[in-house]
């Protein structure tokens, strides 16, 4: 069990790690509002991640694959990462921020958007399911409950330090970034997301 929690934790480094639309969001709020922004929008995202873990590893995928239910989440979803695309453009042509974040900031619009990148993005329980078929192949012979449980203590435990990884490190470019570098990353990310928008949209109905 300690070898599945430790596998566990290594993948979920690796599932957070990779750039996507809850980065690329993390990085341009964090570059208004700091670590604090940061963190919160990755929280968010947390919830998505226990929600989408728990269906697929409870085996409830297919209701997913109904186009009822696909369709309307996979447009909630690209509509909400292409106003966010749209706003990050908009923050381009304004100000870079100062380098100390405004103390009276309410961080429930981070949180809240976190959580909705992640929920309304379905394709995230595909990589659960497939977690599920794997978890034999890292030392459990016969899968149970408590091995599905270790398995997403370990995922869940290694998303938190990322949290902290992550924002501390958005927090540390932002006291470096100028006008030009705010302008260039702030169009990076609204690249991003609207790249992040289309692919949402396309999966949901062309596949």
């Amino acid at each position: 069990m300690i070898e599945l929690f430790f596998s566990a934790m290594a993948l979920g480094f690796l599932f957070n790690a990779t750039p996507g639309a809850i980065f690329t969001e993390s990085l341009r709020r964090g570059l208004q509002g700091g670590f604090s922004s940061a963190l919160y929008v990755q929280f968010g995202s947390l919830v998505g991640d226990l929600t989408w873990a728990l269906l697929g590893l409870g085996g409830v995928a297919a209701l997913f694959e109904i186009a009822a239910i696909k369709m309307p989440m996979a447009l909630f979803g690209g509509l909400l990462l292409a106003w966010l695309a749209f706003s990050s453009f908009k923050d381009a042509a304004r100000k870079a921020p100062s380098s100390k974040p405004d103390l009276k900031k309410d961080d429930r619009s981070d949180l809240i958007v976190g959580a909705a990148i992640s929920l309304s993005n379905p394709i995230n329980i595909t990589y659960w399911v497939g977690m599920a078929g794997t978890i034999a192949t890292l030392g459990v012979k016969e899968p149970t409950g408590i091995s599905f449980m270790v398995f997403l203590c370990g995922f869940m435990f290694s998303s938190i330090l990322w949290c902290f990884i992550c924002a501390g490190f958005i927090g540390i470019v932002r006291q470096t970034i100028n006008q030009k570098i705010w302008v260039i990353i702030n169009l990076f990310c609204g690249f991003g997301l609207a790249y992040f928008s289309y692919h949402v949209l396309v999966n949901a109905f062309y596949f």
